[in-house]
């Protein structure tokens, strides 16, 4: 049954699920193993999984424990492209469609695909 509500426990399993994929994913596996290596249990994975998950939430709620900067990061990869930017959404998108109905999850696909358009345009692609 899909989740009808944005709580911090289904962020995170959106989260793991997000990642489990990405690190199966032929273009974007090698943009988070070199950063992050290839174990989603290691204590670097679960500190950006929790990160990612207060970012959600706070992006979902208005407000919530993520205070970061989500751009600054990725002006350090080298590499990105709007192909790797697709395949983000396009793992995302079928990550959200998992885990929430689809009120929520078209919120969530509208404000990703806001963010990905602002890092790409902020990236120059």
């Amino acid at each position: 049954m899909l989740d009808n509500e944005i709580t911090k426990e289904n962020l995170n399993k959106l989260v793991v699920t997000f990642y489990t994929r990405v690190l199966k994913d032929e273009k974007l596996a090698p943009y988070f193993i070199e950063k992050l290596g290839d174990d989603l249990k290691s204590d670097i994975w679960q500190k950006h999984i929790t990160l990612l998950t207060n970012f959600w939430y706070t992006i979902s709620h208005g407000r919530g424990e993520y205070n970061g900067s989500p751009f600054a990061p990725h002006m350090q990869i080298s590499g990105l492209d709007k192909e790797a930017f697709e395949a983000w959404l396009r793992l995302f998108f079928s990550s959200v469609d998992k885990i929430f109905v689809e009120d929520i999850a078209n919120k969530f696909k509208e404000r990703s695909s806001i963010i990905a358009s602002n890092f790409m345009r902020n990236l120059a692609i």
